[in-house]
């Protein structure tokens, strides 16, 4: 949809660059194959492109979409604290922000 909200085309389907054609309306291309997630919309392809269709009927709010667009560019994880907790111990990779600042006493030197 950024083509869209930019003011760049009136709906998805009027941008080149997209597999939107491909995808919600079934056009032929060697260039795109579908993937799993694409797939997993639903048992047919008349389904997976109607469901994929339903994905383009609202917008994103601002808030929410900056806040996507933040923890994507942090490669954080974007959800609950329940879910950010899960995929941390799944990954062993941290997905919380950490604390923005040095550490507090990190200049004291003992003399």
């Amino acid at each position: 949809m950024n083509p869209v909200r930019a003011g760049m085309v009136e709906s998805p389907d009027q941008y080149a660059w997209s597999s939107y054609l491909i995808n919600a309306l079934g056009k032929a291309s060697e260039l795109c194959t579908p993937h799993t997630l694409y797939l997993m919309l639903g048992n047919s392809k008349a389904s997976r492109q109607s469901s994929y269709r339903g994905l383009f009927q609202e917008l994103l709010e601002e808030p929410l979409l900056d806040e996507i667009r933040q923890m994507t560019n942090k490669s954080l994880a974007l959800g609950s604290e329940r879910f950010k907790s899960q995929i941390e111990k799944l990954t062993k990779r941290r997905v919380h922000p950490k604390a923005r600042g040095r550490q507090t006493g990190w200049r004291k030197i003992e003399i």
